[in-house]
């Protein structure tokens, strides 16, 4: 190839790229961030075509850069300005008049809003000088528990209808999260697998369990993973910011849903159980429950045995264990039968009568105790 021949090659070659490039208002792109400065972050696009991105979008609350040179990002294209191709990731709603928020519903692009105050079924939403309605369900990824725990944020969202000239504005923070959650997770795929053990923060407290955020995606504590040891009060175990570390318990991506445990890093009591608990003796423990059928008694933390009604020691028959042992209550229990396979251990309540029985052999008989005269009539 000469000389003019390789000049025309590296045209067309220029040109085939620069068109590879062409990119229409709101599309989304993956750029790698090649330089930053106080003002922009440049970003290198396929070819030899560069964007620019505004370094404000990418503070954090302490004015702190999130990211640095080398990171891909994905921006939604804005407009060409002097060949200068402009990105978003969103649109600031103090900038926002109606037909930036028109072209914002068109291209799908972000913008951001004021939480301003509670409608009947959401919320008013501030955008620029414009006013916009997110409904609850709307509204975060979770059920809304405190509705006016979101006034006054400022949050970002996606217009789901621009209609009327911008006087029926409707709008949407979850879409952005699950988005945001979506790409999280695809991340979390490469390095998370079931078993590990990762550190996370409580986020919410629930009846049945808590969330912890791990790596911004939020796993499922369940109650009955929190301890070995039953957990009544979940409030007691754990508080909203507590820092934990937790064991993956189960990842299912199709459906984004995490599970983790606490209880998983502690030692098995049913591991030592075997050789700790021996059938017929005798240990102290105490009344966790109380049902119909027994009570269960925590001989250590994770571990409970069962006493049957009917192995309550008394030869009186009782219609309920209540009437004997009451939850909480200090007991001693004998071991009758422990089963490590089902992990199960059937107790029978040792009563002050056994005792009596135990220790009879040791004990004078019963005249000679009260009866100073005794032994003497005895010799006699």
């Amino acid at each position: 190839m000469d000389i003019d021949q390789k000049s025309e090659f590296e045209k067309l070659l220029d040109s085939s790229l620069q068109v590879n490039v062409r990119l229409q208002p709101g599309e989304l792109v993956e750029a790698e961030i090649v330089a930053i400065s106080d003002e922009c972050i440049f970003l290198q696009l396929d070819g030899k075509s560069e964007g620019q991105l505004d370094t404000s979008e990418m503070i954090d609350k302490d004015g702190k850069i999130t990211v640095k040179e080398g990171d891909s990002i994905k921006a939604y294209f804005l407009s060409s300005q002097n060949g200068i191709k402009q990105f978003t990731t969103r649109i600031s709603g103090d900038k926002a008049d109606k037909s930036i928020l028109e072209n914002a519903f068109k291209s799908e692009i972000p913008i951001e809003g004021i939480v301003e105050k509670e409608r009947k079924g959401g919320y008013e939403i501030l955008i620029g000088e414009s006013r916009a309605f997110c409904p609850y369900s709307q509204m975060g990824l979770q059920r809304i528990d405190n509705p006016e725990d979101y006034i006054g944020k400022h949050l970002t969202f996606k217009i789901l209808e621009y209609s009327e000239n911008g006087r029926n504005i409707l709008v949407s923070n979850r879409i952005i999260l699950k988005e945001d959650q979506k790409n999280k997770i695809e991340v979390l795929k490469k390095t998370l697998h079931e078993g590990m053990l990762v550190k996370g923060t409580v986020k919410s407290i629930q009846s049945f369990g808590a969330f912890i955020d791990i790596g911004g995606v939020q796993a499922l504590l369940p109650i009955s993973e929190i301890s070995r040891s039953r957990v009544e009060d979940i409030n007691k175990s754990l508080t909203l910011g507590q820092e934990i570390e937790v064991a993956v318990l189960k990842l299912d991506w199709k459906n984004e849903r995490l599970s983790v445990s606490m209880k998983k890093l502690l030692t098995d009591p049913w591991e030592t159980a075997q050789s700790k608990y021996k059938k017929g003796s005798n240990y102290t423990g105490t009344i966790a429950r109380i049902t119909n059928f027994g009570a269960f008694v925590t001989l250590e933390p994770g571990l409970d045995g069962l006493i049957h009604i009917s192995d309550f020691g008394n030869e009186t028959r009782i219609s309920h264990p209540k009437e004997v042992v009451k939850t909480g209550q200090s007991v001693t229990v004998e071991i009758r039968e422990i089963d490590i396979d089902k992990k199960r251990i059937s107790l029978k309540l040792f009563t002050e009568s056994k005792l009596d029985d135990n220790l009879k052999q040791y004990m004078e008989p019963e005249e000679d105790t009260y009866n100073p005269f005794a032994n003497l009539l005895k010799n006699k």
